[in-house]
């Protein structure tokens, strides 16, 4: 479905492939964030006498940093700039991970957990948009590569925990992320960032672009699609772990899949466009669903696969359709579609828990009792939480008619052809 319609973009950066790897290693630190401090709850429970309901305190700060970050760095980023963006998040990430390993106890995590999540936002706030503008004529297919390292970041982080986490303290795997935190500052450190030429860097643009109603249902979209995929990974090991398969290995592969499905992204984008790209997504992503819903032993490791190739296209793809069509809602509208996953992701997450409270409850009340009910209540949420992806066929379907038969002029601002480049939405 691609064109071959010549596109006259802004001169895009010499360095740009240089920008493009610091931004990678930003996001490998915060998907790193995720894995390793998961990994070290017990340690910390331990270590301060924390409940479980502290330590789910500790854990939301990281929800509530992020989408304010993006809501705050989108907002300013006509102003500011990405390069100020990304040294706020570096200087975070310092402060965070130090605040971190120096902790005193319950509020001294709670203050490191909310600086390391303001600086993941502030990571996607600056990179998405700055990608978006130094690879004007293949956006989608950039953000699809650099959201390949945040499931590698998890598998990085994993591998580290597993490997090294029996043998060192909890403030040892907190301190490997300074590694790749002072790779990308190196990286970015002297650079000359872009100004923002082929992206729309007006901010009441920004706003009469974000004020539209199909920006307002893609950001509706957004929260589906990423409670899809953090709803069920965030919870993997409560869902998972009587199915006959190690929760641990599955979370592993699904992360592998989804960084290989992103770097390899491009032909699809080409071949099918955007639209189509998030119909087949939510297809695979339902069918996996459903498969682990009722399936056990290794026919588990199958459903999981199928559905990391769904989710594996979702976060990027929604950025680079937002980039690519709606390109008067800006780096504002990049921010807000990200911040609008990520908080769709903290409010269903208590009510995931709930599902698996009252799916226990139902399964007792049936007479299963032990891993029998654990196991029949994780399949059971995770057949509701495919009610997100099934919802979702329908919804893309519409809007893929809908792009099919949309006016590119309704939002290509910068180019009369920039509906017509290959990998876009058109």
């Amino acid at each position: 479905m691609s064109t071959t319609a010549t596109k006259t973009f802004a001169d895009v950066p010499a360095n740009r492939d240089r920008l493009f790897l610091a931004s990678c290693f930003a996001l490998i630190v915060t998907s790193m964030t995720f894995a390793i401090r998961a990994g070290i709850l017990g340690n910390l429970a331990t270590d301060f006498g924390l409940s479980d309901a502290q330590l789910g305190w500790v854990n939301s700060m990281a929800f509530y940093g992020f989408p304010l970050a993006m809501l705050v760095g989108g907002a300013i980023y006509n102003s500011v700039g990405p390069k100020v963006l990304l040294w706020l998040a570096f200087i975070s990430h310092v402060l965070g991970l130090v605040l971190t390993m120096t902790a005193g106890g319950f509020w001294g995590l709670i203050i490191s957990t909310f600086l390391i999540g303001f600086a993941n936002g502030s990571v996607e706030a600056a990179c998405n948009p700055l990608i978006a503008d130094m690879y004007p004529d293949k956006q989608t297919e950039m953000l699809n590569k650099f959201h390949v390292w945040f499931p590698g970041g998890l598998v990085i982080g994993s591998l580290i925990a597993f490997f090294i986490g029996d043998s060192v303290s909890w403030q040892t795997l907190i301190a490997t992320m300074f590694i790749p935190t002072a790779i990308y500052g190196f990286l970015i450190l002297g650079q000359k960032f872009p100004k923002g030429d082929n992206i729309v860097s007006d901010t009441g643009e920004n706003i009469k672009g974000i004020l539209t109603p199909l920006f307002i249902i893609m950001a509706l979209i957004m929260t589906m699609t990423a409670t899809t995929e953090f709803g069920a990974t965030q919870w993997v090991e409560r869902i998972l772990g009587n199915a006959g398969a190690n929760a641990m290995i599955l979370l592993a592969m699904t992360a592998g899949i989804m960084a290989a499905g992103r770097y390899f992204a491009g032909p699809l984008i080409h071949s099918f466009n955007a639209a189509g790209v998030l119909i087949g997504s939510a297809v695979l992503a339902c069918i996996g669903l459903f498969m682990l819903s009722m399936v056990t032993g290794p026919m588990v490791y199958v459903g999981t696969a199928i559905f990391a190739l769904g989710i594996c296209y979702f976060w990027p793809t929604m950025l680079g359709f937002t980039a690519e069509n709606l390109p008067k809602s800006g780096a504002f509208g990049l921010s807000l579609i990200g911040g609008a996953g990520m908080l769709g992701a903290g409010i269903w997450n208590p009510i995931i828990g709930g599902w698996i409270d009252s799916g226990r409850e139902t399964a007792i009340a049936a007479g299963l009792s032990g891993d029998a009910a654990e196991l029949a209540t994780g399949q059971a949420t995770l057949g509701n939480i495919a009610i997100f992806p099934g919802i979702l066929i329908f919804v893309f379907i519409g809007l893929y008619f809908y792009m099919k038969n949309r006016t590119p002029a309704d939002e290509a601002v910068l180019n009369p052809d920039a509906m017509s480049a290959p990998g876009s939405a058109r």
